[in-house]
């Protein structure tokens, strides 16, 4: 591997997030709770972690796609341990355990915490926490394909090393250069989140709790700045607009780009869109019957507005909750746990399995069935009306095994070294492979991690960083030939 390469970009990310500390800072400045020194130590800290490596290695610029795994993975340790420093330096977190596992349950937009009173911190952590979904919502090493072919470098190798499975299947490259497609996306993204703001702020929330609130929608991560998350307001404008735009975080924003431009065939074209939509009415329409007919709520209409709100909140891997969906009936609290191992669409903010996956997969089963009836027939498998591939269809199918696979082996960990029971050592390990955030039991939307032990918290941790970068870029690096020459 390049190492030089490889310090250089890691490098230029402790800059980039120096530089965003300004934004927190300036928050704590304007309220005044005594949060600024820790966010100007934290900012000198970093700037002069990363300047020196960043200077010291300025002309080596090549990178191979392998050296764009280690500094994904890698990039994303090294941040969320910087980011962790106005935590600990204010003393609102002192473990660092307990601050690392935050901030990158921030940056893998999980929204799993382990805060007990969120409401207790001051202003300007609170914006740092929330701006962590706002940076690893679109991913920051798209910040650093926009910024490193500025410094001679391409970003071709990190945006392959980033990339969604699903989005190999897909096809889902719309833009000829890596760059270009940043900036667009980057664009689309804070559109949306501007958007939001603009829309719960008009309709009543305070700006600063609009802004914090849109990071983690559009994100689709679930920080919020209330300990009951969007439950706090108990206001129907303000859920049914998230809502929304939990819904548009989980869309893939490729298709976006298209509407802007006014281009409708790859919408009519887009499978996944219609099997997203599809898995979106099915589960929000059958939990509103449920909750109906339990008289969980006061009327129909409020019903419908927890219902869909949780099932898109869950099944966009979001996380946030108007309500404890554990009080509702067993059979509405599976419609949930399955939403879990769903996922929303390949290319957007979302973790999960992934729509694509399940629709690969449906489709094989059937093609497989038609085969046993009639031997010789030839059954293509369509995806956005292009044939997919063999090696394609084995991929989708081996991405599922290793999900489940990992979440089994995960459960028997939590429950052999924390003494969880399994329903909450299961869920646990769903919550943050997954990155929803809330789980059910002892991590469930009434609860946090705080409980969990230092190794329960670093194994989970790991879980975040696993499911966040689609397994293949975190696991590929425990093969021995990853590391020779």
């Amino acid at each position: 591997m390049n190492y030089p390469s490889i310090a250089h970009v890691l490098g230029t990310l402790l800059l980039f997030i120096a530089a965003t500390m300004f934004f927190p800072l300036a928050v704590s400045l304007l309220y005044g709770e005594g949060d600024s020194t820790a966010f100007l130590i934290s900012m000198a800290v970093t700037a002069a972690t990363g300047a020196p490596v960043w200077w010291l290695y300025r002309k080596h610029r090549d990178l191979t796609i392998r050296d764009g795994v280690f500094i994904v993975a890698f990039g994303w340790i090294l941040v969320s341990s910087v980011s962790a420093l106005p935590f600990i330096i204010h003393g609102s977190i002192p473990s660092f355990t307990d601050a690392f596992f935050e901030m990158m349950s921030g940056y893998t937009t999980t929204g799993a915490t382990i805060l007990r009173d969120i409401e207790a911190l001051p202003h300007g952590l609170l914006f740092w926490r929330s701006m962590t979904h706002l940076i690893g919502g679109m991913g920051f090493i798209m910040v650093t394909i926009i910024l490193l072919p500025l410094l001679g470098i391409g970003g071709m190798q990190l945006y392959k090393a980033e990339a969604d499975p699903g989005q190999v299947i897909t096809g889902e490259k719309f833009l000829p250069r890596v760059k270009e497609a940043a900036m667009w996306l980057w664009g689309i993204y804070l559109g949306l989140i501007l958007l939001q703001s603009l829309l719960l702020w008009l309709f009543g929330m305070p700006l600063f709790d609009a802004l914090c609130h849109a990071f983690g929608t559009v994100s689709t991560s679930g920080y919020s700045t209330k300990n009951a998350s969007l439950g706090h307001y108990d206001n129907a404008w303000f859920d049914w607009i998230t809502t929304l735009f939990m819904f548009l975080g989980g869309m893939t924003f490729m298709l976006h780009y298209h509407i802007l431009k006014k281009n409708w065939d790859p919408l009519k074209e887009n499978t996944e869109l219609r099997w997203y939509i599809g898995f979106v009415l099915f589960f929000a329409v059958s939990a509103t019957l449920i909750l109906s007919l339990a008289g969980s709520h006061e009327n129909p209409f409020d019903a419908a507005r927890h219902a869909s709100f949780q099932v898109v909140s869950i099944l966009t891997t979001t996380g946030f909750t108007t309500t404890d969906y554990e009080l509702w009936p067993a059979s509405a609290q599976m419609l949930i746990l399955a939403c879990c191992f769903i996922g929303a669409c390949a290319g957007s903010t979302t973790s999960g399995i992934k729509v694509v996956h399940y629709e690969i997969i449906s489709k094989y089963l059937y093609a497989n069935g038609r085969k046993f009836l009639q031997p010789l027939a030839v059954i293509p498998i369509r995806i956005n009306g292009r044939t997919i591939e063999q090696p394609v269809i084995s991929l989708a199918v081996t991405y599922f095994i290793v999900n489940i696979f990992m979440v089994v082996i995960g459960g028997m960990v939590m429950t052999l070294t924390d003494n969880m029971d399994i329903a909450s050592a299961m869920s646990a390990v769903v919550a943050t492979l997954f990155n929803i955030g809330p789980g059910f039991a002892e991590v469930g939307p009434s609860h946090t991690f705080a409980e969990i032990s230092a190794f329960g918290k670093w194994f989970l941790t790991f879980n975040m960083l696993t499911g966040r970068l689609e397994m293949f870029s975190v696991l590929v690096m425990f093969y021995p030939s990853f590391w020779k020459e």
